[in-house]
């Protein structure tokens, strides 16, 4: 059986400097993510508040919104973060 999978931003506050990412683990990888255990990005500009996220039936259906929402402009995905989360909230403690 294949594996669900998540598409998820983090952010580094309130409008600031957004991270889109795949996984089949929201939580481990948000935890990896806030702890700063991943070289690169999200540890380079702080991208520690998990601010939306949206499953998907397999990790091929998840990369691929992944690939989609990677080509949106900044303000397509500031609209899509506030129909879910409008004040900003860090998700993590929903989702553990």
């Amino acid at each position: 059986m294949e594996k669900a999978g998540y598409v998820y931003i983090m952010a580094s506050a309130r409008n600031g400097t957004l991270y889109i990412g795949v996984t089949s683990d929201l939580v481990k990888r948000a935890w990896e993510h806030r702890e700063g255990i991943i070289e690169g990005f999200t540890k380079k500009y702080a991208c520690k508040l998990l601010v939306w996220y949206e499953p998907h039936e397999t990790i091929e259906a998840a990369r691929r919104r992944e690939l989609q929402m990677k080509k949106w402009n900044r303000l397509w995905k500031l609209s899509e973060i506030e129909k879910m989360n409008a004040d900003w909230n860090d998700l993590f403690e929903s989702i553990i």
